[in-house]
């Protein structure tokens, strides 16, 4: 049982012993805005449990809609009688932002932005909210395109488990700084620094079975050539959630 050592249910998760950061913990964040922030930043994620004593971690598709998180997997996976009844599950996200170089091996780091969210992973069995998650799949990511695909198979939503948890406990933990040299080291002949580091979408490649005549859809300009990719998911989110 996690012991709450403090918590503002209006803005923040509540901090415990399980999410609570205990390294560098000037860094960590408990606020429902930033934890919030780097899981709607990011597409893939890492969900961490436990089998009959063996850890697991998978990386899968996320998305969030409020204070709950889905993945989706296949019906015959290993998960699926642990999850009938409910599993501890921690789904991690992170993005690399910076190499930061510095004149001595100690200080070299990296900039970044994480987030733990802590909760119990469930089936989702209900057949409305089933559906309304495999629209949501894609609606997350690109807004409105849902509606203009063919619609879901009954073989293809049975062969497709989803999985949600709400959100119990998070923290989120950032660096976003520069060289942390010792100011003896300053003097020293060693370049330091940081390069940056981003994900930018490129141009787009079409399937060659795509009719002569079909563009791409309006939804698409959230990914225009030299966006970054983590700009272009976090204003999908705030349209899918503004839909």
């Amino acid at each position: 049982m996690s012991r709450i050592i403090d918590t503002d249910p209006a803005t923040h998760y509540p901090v415990t012993e399980r999410n609570r950061v205990k390294r560098l913990h000037e860094r960590a964040r408990y606020d429902r805005a930033a934890v919030h922030a780097i899981l709607d930043a990011a597409m893939l994620c890492h969900v961490a449990y436990a089998i009959d004593g063996q850890p697991y971690c998978t990386p899968t598709l996320f998305w969030r809609a409020g204070d709950r998180l889905y993945w989706h997997g296949s019906s015959a996976s290993r998960m699926l009688r642990h999850l009938k009844a409910g599993t501890p599950a921690c789904l991690t996200v992170s993005h690399l932002d910076g190499l930061v170089l510095a004149r001595s091996g100690f200080n070299h780091s990296a900039n970044y932005r994480a987030a733990m969210c802590f909760g119990t992973a469930r089936i989702v069995d209900d057949v409305q909210e089933k559906a309304e998650a495999l629209s949501a799949v894609i609606d997350r990511f690109y807004p409105g395109r849902d509606a203009l695909l063919r619609p879901i198979t009954a073989q293809e939503a049975k062969a497709t488990t989803v999985i949600g948890m709400a959100i119990e406990e998070a923290s989120a933990k950032v660096r976003a700084k520069g060289v942390g040299d010792d100011a003896a080291d300053f003097a020293l002949p060693i370049w330091a620094g940081v390069i940056p580091v981003k994900t930018v979408l490129g141009d787009v490649e079409p399937c060659p079975r795509v009719p002569a005549g079909v563009e791409p859809p309006p939804e698409l300009d959230l990914y225009a050539p030299g966006r970054t990719l983590d700009a272009a998911l976090a204003d999908a989110q705030r349209a899918y959630e503004q839909a």
